[in-house]
């Protein structure tokens, strides 16, 4: 057998890698908005009535309006209209259960905000079953003025555990890259960090050269990425409280998709430093580097299993970009994924037991985000844009985000892991990539 030349192989990962981010054409700002695309008519009916203000001026944020966004953006609920509100209560005593009957809500949410000395706020809500016209939740959370927000995400992530049984994610954060293209020769990255709906966007690297594949550390507190500011890819850690950054991985050759195991003591890698590249594992305290994969195809894009003693990745050792399983004692692999000529870009879902990924079906021309269980092998595609890729599974499970071209421009996609409801977070002023989904920050 031939072995793949470095200049193939790298010439593939950029097809696969890069591409996207060498089509951007971006303004100077990525404000991002959401845009229904498909919804879902099984969504539970609730009534999030606007918050009372007790305190000087106005409320300084719509507690209400990030809620119903909230729990919108779910795809499990669908927000009564406000137009069609009877009365705005804010507390039991006013509230009639006939009329919210008569508007279909299956459930009423009821808060108010109260302005406390020394720039304290404390904000107090209901939760109730307007069938049984019973109290389910209540609330009270104290913050400052600047916390409002993360307060309202958090009253949405317990208005969905309670309806639902499962953790709401809308505390949590995402990463993605934003290029800014000013002409053939000069294209500007940043890597941003912004709540998971794209607001409160903070720009934590900033670099002429590309940046590609963000990567959480399980406890939240740090990202992995591959940078080319040193005109090579490495792989760097960076430190989010402090900024602080290190290079821990800058191989002669190839230093690509690196992801943190679920115990945060290690980081799978790509390396092509013995000339083909493989994919490693390299312990973060003893900085002992262990090959994992020995094969003269291109393995790249590895993911940890939930137990952290096997990883998934993309090879085309059998002909064609295809998922396949390692387990990290006995070197053993397994193909996963059979239908299509293109499956890539693997993420594990929280209980391991499905993956979603990047397919691409036999004659067909689009990239489309697929669900693939592991069990049975069943797998479905959830959406139908020409080009996606990166996909990233929410941590409760639930939810997916993703790139894809929306028009003339890069959008971040989210869908639920069912495929009946989808959104987009579309740039205003610019094109996003390479998204990653924080796990729960605690």
């Amino acid at each position: 057998m031939t072995r793949i030349k470095f200049s193939a192989v790298w010439s593939m990962l950029l097809r696969i890698s890069l591409v996207p981010l060498l089509l951007l054409s971006l303004q100077a700002r990525a404000e991002l908005t959401i845009e229904i695309t498909r919804g879902n008519d099984q969504a539970v009916p609730v009534a999030v009535v606007p918050f009372a203000w007790n305190g000087a001026g106005v409320l300084p944020e719509d507690i209400s309006g990030i809620v119903g966004n909230d729990l919108r953006l779910s795809g499990q609920f669908a927000p009564v209209s406000s137009e069609q509100f009877l009365g705005f209560p804010s507390k039991k005593e006013e509230v009639f259960f006939g009329d919210w009957r008569r508007l279909g809500a299956n459930f009423l949410l009821i808060g108010r905000v109260n302005e406390q000395a020394g720039g304290q706020y404390v904000t107090e809500f209901e939760l109730y079953d307007v069938i049984s016209q019973k109290l389910v939740h209540s609330g009270k959370v104290p913050g400052t003025r600047n916390q409002l927000r993360a307060i309202a995400h958090k009253i949405s992530d317990e208005v969905y555990k309670e309806i639902t049984g499962v953790d709401g994610v809308f505390s949590t954060k995402i990463v993605y890259v934003v290029a800014k293209r000013f002409s053939v020769d000069r294209t500007d990255y940043k890597l941003v960090y912004a709540d998971m709906d794209g607001r409160n966007q903070i720009a934590i690297l900033n670099s002429k050269e590309p940046v590609l594949a963000p990567s959480w550390s399980p406890d939240g507190r740090k990202l992995a990425y591959v940078s080319f500011e040193t005109g090579r890819p490495a792989i760097y850690i960076h430190e989010l409280a402090t900024g602080r950054r290190e290079r821990i991985s800058s191989f002669k050759g190839l230093n690509s998709a690196p992801k943190w195991s679920p115990d945060g003591k290690k980081l799978a890698m790509v390396l092509s430093k013995s000339g083909n590249p493989d994919i490693y594992v390299l312990d973060l305290e003893t900085r002992q580097l262990s090959q994992v994969t020995r094969h003269f195809a291109l393995d790249n894009e590895p993911d940890w299993m939930p137990d952290g003693k096997s990883l998934v990745f993309t090879s085309n050792r059998g002909g064609s970009a295809q998922l396949y399983e390692v387990e990290l004692a006995s070197g053993e692999t397994k193909r996963l994924s059979f239908d299509g000529k293109f499956n890539a870009r693997a993420r594990v879902f929280p209980d391991g037991k499905k993956i979603a990924y990047i397919h691409k079906g036999e004659g067909a021309t689009s990239y489309n985000v697929a669900v693939q269980e592991l069990d049975s092998g069943r797998m479905r595609t959830l959406s139908s844009s020409p080009f996606e890729d990166a996909p990233d599974v929410s941590p409760n499970g639930r939810m997916l985000i993703y790139s894809a071209q929306g028009g003339d421009q890069g959008v971040l996609g989210i869908i639920s892991a069912d495929g009946r409801v989808s959104f987009r977070l579309p740039s205003s002023e610019g094109d996003v990539r390479e998204p990653a989904w924080s796990p729960y920050i605690r």
